[in-house]
């Protein structure tokens, strides 16, 4: 979206901002399903900003302490600091692993847009950096400080004589009402504001 340039550089230097934060790790609780069927409680909460691999091998570590003779089956029971986004049970370990990274690497903004895209879109996820236009604490304040960057309320000071300056304004909230109903935009609230995206 070309018309939205200074708006991008304004999420990348937020971007660059949220960057610099901690961010609590995205983790998962997993079980043995072997146990879980025996009427037992066996699993381990793991970090699951690792490799695919290395959650593969921490779950084994954990199923090889069962005192199940066969436990080879594992589902995920609980999670936690994924923000909005659902887990299923059996989500693969490269979807969790790679959202989960992405977590904590960008924060809570990274699982709002997993949770508009999807967590089987490893295209589109990979599209965060470019999409991401900031928190804001409403829609309309993002239409605010796009029209600054834009310059419009500028040149509008500068056209409207000052008799009429009272009665001329910007709808803004109409504004980014239609930016958002012609997909040029989409959000997703949380965190006392909402999270604004390039349209999909």
């Amino acid at each position: 979206m070309e018309d939205h340039e200074g708006i991008i550089e304004g999420g990348e230097q937020q971007e660059q901002h949220e960057r610099e934060r901690q961010w609590p790790v995205p983790r998962i609780y997993v079980a043995s399903l072997t146990d879980y069927n025996a009427g037992r409680l066996h699993g381990a909460w793991l970090n699951a900003a690792q490799e695919p691999e290395e959650l593969a091998e921490a779950i084994q570590a954990m199923l090889g302490a069962s005192p199940e003779p066969w436990a080879e089956e594992f589902a995920i029971h609980d999670y936690e600091n994924w923000a909005p986004l659902r887990l299923d049970e059996f989500e693969s370990l490269e979807v969790v692993a790679t959202i989960a990274k992405g977590i904590a690497e960008h924060g809570p903004a990274f699982a709002h847009w997993a949770a508009l895209v999807g967590t089987r879109e490893p295209e589109a996820l990979a599209r965060f950096a470019d999409a991401y236009l900031g928190h804001f604490d409403s829609l309309t304040e993002y239409g605010e400080q796009l029209l600054d960057d834009f310059g419009l309320r500028t040149e509008l000071e500068e056209a409207v004589p000052e008799l009429l300056a009272g009665y001329v304004h910007i709808d803004v909230a109409g504004f980014v009402r239609d930016l958002e109903g012609s997909s040029q935009i989409t959000t997703s609230e949380g965190d006392g504001g909402v999270y604004v995206f390039e349209g999909q």
